[in-house]
């Protein structure tokens, strides 16, 4: 039979593990969790679409990816379940600032489950650029749920060769 500090310990223990999961979890993703809040046909309420629309509000996962050339950098961001006039593009101080609203796709629903893995509402994610851009030059097109966004560098990069001895 285990002592009370046996369990303690192996308590203890499992607790570190999972710290260290949720750690290496946010390291990898933490960026990417975007904060969704009732959008604005959602704050009225009423009626049952009104409260699964608010109770899907939340996290939820806006993943992008980020390509720096020589001309420009391009940023990709998977925004399924949206239209392109959903979306407010800004550069502000280095980053990409991408804002917009996912609103609930009105479903009929016989039974008495709803099950929503999906986050909708308002939501605002800001993505660093690696370099400064030319704004007003910047190119955004939605297709397929991603948003792909080109923004020209203000100053092209120059390459140099460098001769070893």
């Amino acid at each position: 039979m285990k002592s009370w500090r046996d369990i303690s310990e192996g308590v203890g223990e499992t607790w570190d593990h999972v710290l260290d999961g949720w750690r290496k979890l946010f390291r990898r993703a933490g960026h990417a969790l975007t904060r969704y809040t009732p959008g604005k046909t959602e704050e009225a309420g009423g009626g049952q679409s009104g409260e699964i629309a608010l109770r899907s509000a939340g996290w939820g996962v806006l993943a992008c990816e980020v390509f720096d050339d020589n001309d420009q950098i391009m940023v990709r961001l998977e925004a399924p379940g949206m239209e392109k006039d959903d979306f407010d593009l800004q550069v502000v101080s280095g980053f990409l600032v991408v804002s917009g609203e996912k609103r609930m796709a009105r479903e009929r629903n016989d039974g008495g489950y709803h099950i929503s893995e999906c986050a909708y509402g308002r939501f605002e994610r800001a993505i660093p650029l690696p370099d400064d851009v030319d704004s007003g030059k910047a190119k955004a097109s939605y297709k397929r749920g991603v948003l792909r966004v080109e923004m020209p560098k203000t100053k092209p990069r120059q390459r140099i060769k460098v001769v070893v001895h």
